[in-house]
């Protein structure tokens, strides 16, 4: 898997530094600047310490299964151009050399429910799902959303509802509020049933 974060602080060099500092206990392969610099930090084939506690489909130990790149950002802003076409030029190079299908470029938000909500609603994943990095659902026929979502790969917790709801919006229905709807089920469904989680 590759997981996409944003740094949540003020600078891309407090974020690298901070990543490169030991007592903070974090990592992350990359590490990708506004302006388009990018730091290589943690060696691909080494386990960096960007995912923390989560799940995604069976995986639990999300950190010895995935790559991390870091985009940095305040979690209030836009990207910018130069950043994105970083990542999509990174991004193609991760999974031409690992194999590791769209399906498998996710958010940190959906595996670490409730614990993180980065990239956030507004990293551009039609982008991604536009230059076949990562996917992008078609409306279908609805079904149970919940047990849909599990399929797909979110791991529910206990009275999670509301969590798996607010990732799933961030990511595939930026600015949708309220209960689960039809148009929640509709996405939900198609994702279950083109790209059930392993």
């Amino acid at each position: 898997m590759v997981v996409i974060h944003y740094t949540a602080m003020q600078t891309a060099i407090a974020a690298r530094d901070r990543l490169c500092d030991p007592q903070a206990e974090v990592s992350a392969h990359y590490v990708i600047c506004p302006k388009g610099q990018i730091w290589h930090l943690v060696a691909e084939e080494q386990r960096a310490w960007h995912a923390g506690a989560g799940q995604w489909g069976t995986v639990r130990d999300v950190n010895s299964h995935s790559i991390g790149i870091e985009l940095a950002n305040t979690g209030a802003q836009p990207f910018s151009e130069p950043q994105m076409a970083v990542l999509d030029d990174l991004l193609i190079g991760i999974q031409t050399r690992w194999g590791i299908a769209p399906k498998g470029v996710i958010g940190h938000a959906d595996m670490a429910l409730g614990r993180k909500i980065d990239p956030g609603p507004r990293f551009d994943w039609r982008r991604l799902a536009r230059l076949g990095l990562s996917i992008w659902p078609e409306v279908r026929a609805g079904g149970d959303f919940y047990r849909d979502a599990q399929r797909f790969g979110y791991a529910l917790p206990e009275g999670g509802e509301a969590l798996l709801l607010q990732a799933f919006r961030e990511r595939f229905r930026p600015g949708a509020g309220g209960a689960v709807c039809d148009a929640d089920t509709a996405l939900m469904a198609d994702l279950a049933a083109r790209w059930p989680a392993g």
